[in-house]
């Protein structure tokens, strides 16, 4: 992922990449001879000597409180990859660095930079589907080698909790999660969760590390249909409720659900990751505000830390509204 940001860094015209840091001289010859940058073993070398302005953080999650607060304290604008850090705490520290040292915090949740969830949000915010019932999200997948610091919740989940956030403009306030274990040897490899929104909506959270083939998917269903997103492919589709304004008898003012138009929506494809970095060097370039800023990631963090609670304890978790960091 890191060699990810570095490709896409290079490609931007608002941005000069001056290096990376890594401690694989594997991955510090790759990216040397495809991007032709200096690179360097420690990151702490890195910031020094190159006075970079922004930087990403992507390393593994037990670091990401290290490495950013290095950053930080550097005076470099920060984009750390999702989860903004291993526990709470953490996270809330890495808010208050950076507000005291005066630059942005972002966390990297993607996902809301993808097309299809963009305009999935545009309309939802119009009231395409009227009242929101359910947001169902499905993110399963082969064990990926690269993890070994935190279960499925923390490092999948966490992109579909900042989804449904950002797509409802509401708060979590209880949660219940049912989790496995079954092939990672220190983490929970699965999860069932479900999510109690402020405005009444349903969260549901399919995850897990165990299905041969790699399925990103979302629906949000409503008043007046389904919206049914493919984060893969970057598709948005709409099921219209034929029958969302109809009655059963004249006199009766109960609705009903049939099945009505499929519409495909049409979407300017583009790479989430080079929208995100695009969004961040804005924001660092006091552009525009941040897209995603440390508050949304602690949530995140918050959210699917007590879904990992309520695995293990087998009890459902009430949220009370997130404590702001004070110094």
């Amino acid at each position: 992922m890191g060699f990810n940001h570095a490709r896409v860094y290079a490609e931007l015209d608002s941005a000069h990449l001056v290096g990376v840091a890594d401690p694989s001289p594997v991955a510090r010859e790759r990216i040397a001879r495809r991007l032709r940058i200096p690179t360097f073993e420690d990151h702490r070398a890195m910031l020094a000597e190159t006075g970079a302005d922004a930087v990403s953080v992507v390393v593994p999650t037990r670091l990401h409180h290290a490495v950013t607060s290095d950053a930080i304290d550097a005076g470099c604008h920060v984009l750390v990859e999702k989860p903004i850090a291993s526990t709470v705490e953490e996270g809330a520290d890495l808010i208050i660095r950076a507000a005291d040292r005066g630059v942005a915090l972002s966390v990297g949740h993607v996902e809301r930079f993808n097309p299809a969830v963009r305009a999935l949000r545009e309309r939802i915010a119009r009231g395409d589907l009227g009242e929101i019932y359910q947001v169902h999200a499905r993110r399963l997948g082969p064990f990926p080698s690269r993890v070994r610091d935190v279960g499925v919740v923390i490092d999948l989940a966490t992109h579909d909790v900042d989804v449904m956030r950002y797509l409802l403009d509401a708060e979590v306030e209880r949660v219940y999660g049912e989790t496995a274990r079954r092939i990672h040897t220190d983490h929970e490899d699965l999860l069932s969760g479900l999510l109690r929104f402020s405005n009444g909506t349903i969260g549901v959270l399919d995850v897990n590390w165990l299905t041969p083939t790699k399925i990103r998917a979302l629906t949000v269903t409503g008043q007046k249909g389904m919206f049914a997103v493919d984060y893969i492919s970057q598709d948005l589709h709409f099921f219209q409720n034929d029958d969302a304004t109809r009655t059963w008898h004249r006199g009766d003012d109960r609705l009903t659900v049939s099945e009505g138009d499929m519409v495909r929506i049409r979407i300017e494809r583009q790479e989430a990751l080079a929208a995100e970095l695009s969004a961040f060097i804005d924001a660092a370039l006091g552009l525009q505000p941040l897209a995603v800023t440390g508050w949304d990631g602690l949530e995140a963090l918050r959210i699917t830390t007590a879904l990992v609670a309520s695995g293990r304890e087998s009890r459902a978790i009430d949220l009370s509204p997130a404590p702001r960091a004070t110094r």
